[in-house]
């Protein structure tokens, strides 16, 4: 189960919101050890497309340097669909390469509500997780 902020997911869901129709992506950390994400990373979709995401390498190096630094795990990492159901397609699932990761998946197909589920990827098996939202 993925249990996070209500401050977390609003963030997700603005960033989705924001770069539709284009995929939106980023990680949320936490303490290393830990399953509880805490400090929010909006990144850049390399690709700029609304049907794949792709995190900038020199930006995701950054990034994952700075966890370290910071004794921190990508406990979620997130991306939007603009046109289908927040599930894995068969690209998101190819490269889920973080086994510990929550893959949160945002949908922005309908303009006024959102879809957001959580999956754990291991090894190419897609396992759908609920989701409990907490307040701040």
């Amino acid at each position: 189960m993925l249990v996070i902020r209500r401050d977390l997911v609003d963030a997700m869901v603005a960033h989705a919101r924001r770069d539709h129709p284009d995929e939106a992506c980023g990680v949320i950390a936490g303490p290393y050890g830990s399953a509880t994400p805490e400090r929010f990373i909006e990144m850049e979709n390399a690709e700029r497309s609304p049907t794949f995401y792709r995190f900038d390498a020199a930006e995701q190096l950054k990034v994952w340097r700075e966890m370290d630094a910071n004794d921190e795990v990508p406990v979620v990492i997130y991306h939007s669909h603009t046109a289908t159901e927040a599930y894995p397609s068969r690209t998101d699932i190819s490269f889920a390469g973080e086994p510990e990761a929550h893959y949160v998946l945002v949908s922005t197909r309908d303009p006024i509500e959102h879809e957001l589920r959580s999956y754990r990827i291991v090894d190419g098996v897609v396992t759908e997780e609920p989701v409990k939202i907490i307040e701040s």
